[in-house]
This record gives C-alpha cells, structure tokens and sequence, in this order.
C-alpha cells in the first residue's frame, strides 16, 4: 500500500450510496432498529420493486380487462396502457388477499383457545423411566420388518427338525 492519501473523488465514489438505501437506514433510526445486517435494506428493496412491478402489472391487467381496444382500429393494442388509481387499488386488494395472511381476531383466538383448554388432560400415569406415547406415535417405532427376522424361524424350526431326526 502506498503512503499516498486517495483524492477526494476516489473517496466520494466509495462513499456513494443510493438515495433509497439512505432512506430505509433513516426509517430503521427512527424505528430504534440499531442493529441489521447489511444486507437488509438491498432485500428489502428488492421485495419493494418486485412487489411493485407486480401490482402494475396487475393493474395494467384490470384495465385491459375493464376498458378493451377498439377492435375496429389498427392501432397497436397496447395503445390503453393508462392506468388509474381504481385499477392500482384492484390490484393491491387483489394481492392482499392471497398474499398476506390477516391475523385473526384477539376474540377468536381466546375462543378457540377456552375450547381447547376446557378439556382436561390425561392422568400421568406414575410408572419408572420415560412416559412414552404408544408404539404407533413414536418414531421409534418398527414400521417395517427384517428380512433376518422373516429368515430366522424358518432356520429354527429346520435346526430342530435335524435334531429330532438324529
């Protein structure tokens, strides 16, 4: 490395960050959110353009839909790409009902939740070592069979034909 200090505008072009990046860095300040990786505000713009390009595309798609091209002109038929805030709105709550879960009311989950505590559950049974489900519901459990087990009796009950004929 030289001992030669780099110019000012090699400095400004390290320094260079995009008006975007520096917005999301300013709402994580006042958010009290200290602490991220660097790499977060880069995903979440990526998830704003993607989703952005997406309610667009949408919208575009609703107006095509509710306003068709003349059909008796030669014009192009993207000649209605004109897009108002009713198509913008279609397409947001369009998405918003498939792609983001509400979360339930407080009062049906307290519901759901009394259902489900309003049956008792089963006594402990006191017995030595570990209180196991049955067999069937545990993963240590045999669900398939050896082919030396199926083989074993087999041999046994030859074994022991051979002794009593001797």
């Amino acid at each position: 490395m030289s001992g030669v200090p780099p110019s000012s505008s090699e400095t400004n072009q390290t320094n260079i960050v995009p008006r975007d990046v520096r917005l999301l860095h300013l709402i994580f300040a006042t958010q009290g959110i200290q602490n991220y990786q660097d790499h977060v505000p880069l995903q979440l713009m990526d998830f704003a353009h993607r989703y952005t390009v997406g309610v667009l595309k949408d919208a575009l798609t609703y107006n095509d839909h509710a306003k068709p091209p003349n059909s008796n002109s030669n014009l192009n038929s993207n000649a209605n790409t004109t897009v108002n805030t009713d198509d913008i709105r279609l397409a947001i709550a369009a998405r918003a009902n498939y792609q983001f879960k509400p979360t339930p009311p407080k009062e049906l989950l307290l519901e759901l939740a009394q259902e489900r505590n309003s049956k008792p559950l089963p006594q402990v049974i006191p017995k030595w070592g570990l209180n196991l489900p049955p067999e069937k519901y545990c993963l240590t459990g045999k669900d398939w069979d050896n082919i030396d087990d199926e083989d074993a009796p087999a041999s046994a009950k030859q074994a022991s034909s051979k002794k009593q004929k001797i």
